[in-house]
C-alpha cells in the first residue's frame, strides 16, 4: 500500500466497518505501536461519487485491506451504492 491508493475497507479489516467504506490512503503511521498484523492509517473516506467526505486516522487489520479502484460519476448510481454495502 502507498499514498493515493484507495482501499475497500469491510469487516475483515476491522469489526467497526459493518458497513464498508472507500478510504483514499495518505501514510501509514509507522510511529505508533501496534498489535502484530494491525496497521495506523491516515487518509479520507471516500462517498459513493469517490469524493472526500471525511479525514480519519484508522487502526485496520492489514490482511483485511483491500486494494480497489474508487466508485466514480462513471458508475451506475446502484452500482455504486452495491459497492459500498
Amino acid at each position: 500500500m502507498k499514498a493515493g491508493d484507495v482501499l475497500h475497507l469491510t469487516r475483515a479489516a476491522s469489526p467497526q466497518f459493518v458497513r464498508p467504506i472507500f478510504f483514499r490512503l495518505i501514510k501509514i503511521r509507522t510511529e505508533l505501536y501496534t498489535y502484530d498484523g494491525w496497521i495506523w492509517m491516515d487518509g479520507y473516506q471516500l462517498d459513493e461519487k469517490g469524493d472526500a467526505i471525511a479525514r480519519r486516522e484508522l487502526f485496520v487489520l492489514k490482511a483485511g485491506v483491500r486494494t480497489q479502484l474508487p466508485p466514480s460519476k462513471a458508475w451506475p448510481k446502484a452500482q455504486a451504492r452495491q459497492a459500498l454495502r
